[in-house]
């Protein structure tokens, strides 16, 4: 006789759904997620088991509960939420360094398989930087320098690099960067960003990599 598939608990089928949510962008990191009554009319579930999912998920580094406020998203996967505060445990350099093996890498690779697209991508990236330092915009200088980098890792063509660059979320251009704020620090430098897409429209993976190596030795340089 055969026997009926097991199915998994109700609370492993809403966490799939609230984890969906998030992936999807019907969430972003930041939001507020709705409220209990909203989500439990929606997937036809109990506040108990809505809130075992919720506490998983939080548990995960994905969702963080604000007693009277309400329940927020902070990262798009678990390996996004586990990363960020295994990070914010470490020291400024102790990250930086961290970033030197994934962004050289990261380089090396775009500078073998990138295309014309993803240079004129990273060109107006460029654009934009260098506007907002211009500007004195830090918050949107430090967005889309991320953008920057995150691009470099996409055009690695190895999509778990990508998560994992992006698992660092505002670590790099958060309480981390403390150093643009910092008289005299170029915000702008050549090395590591427009040399970097040089490199990369060349072709060159090593010339990509030494010119990473520069701008991370000078922003290191920079670390309290």
């Amino acid at each position: 006789m055969t026997k009926a598939p097991v199915r998994p608990p109700l609370s492993e089928e809403v966490v799939a759904k609230l984890q969906g949510s998030v992936a999807q962008g019907r969430w972003k990191v930041g939001d507020r997620i709705p409220a209990e009554p909203e989500l439990m009319a929606e997937m036809g579930v109990s506040r108990g088991t809505l809130r075992e999912a919720i506490k998983a998920l939080a548990s995960t580094g994905i969702f963080e509960v604000r007693r009277g406020d309400g329940t927020y998203v902070r990262a798009t996967s678990e390996i996004s939420g586990t990363a960020q505060r295994v990070y914010r445990d470490h020291s400024d350099q102790d990250v930086l360094q961290v970033r030197f093996a994934l962004d050289t890498q990261s380089a090396r690779l775009a500078a073998n398989d990138a295309d014309a697209k993803v240079v004129e991508r990273l060109r107006a990236l460029l654009g934009q930087r260098s506007e907002a330092w211009e500007n004195r915009d830090y918050p949107a200088w430090a967005k889309v320098d991320w953008k920057f980098h995150l691009e470099v890792a996409r055009a690695s063509g190895v999509p778990l690099m990508h998560e994992i660059y992006e698992s660092f979320g505002d670590v790099f251009h958060g309480t981390k960067m403390v150093q643009r704020l910092s008289d005299g620090f170029d915000g702008c430098l050549h090395e590591g960003h427009e040399s970097l897409v040089d490199a990369i429209e060349a072709g060159d993976p090593e010339a990509a990599a030494r010119t990473v190596i520069k701008n991370l030795d000078y922003c290191m340089s920079w670390m309290p």
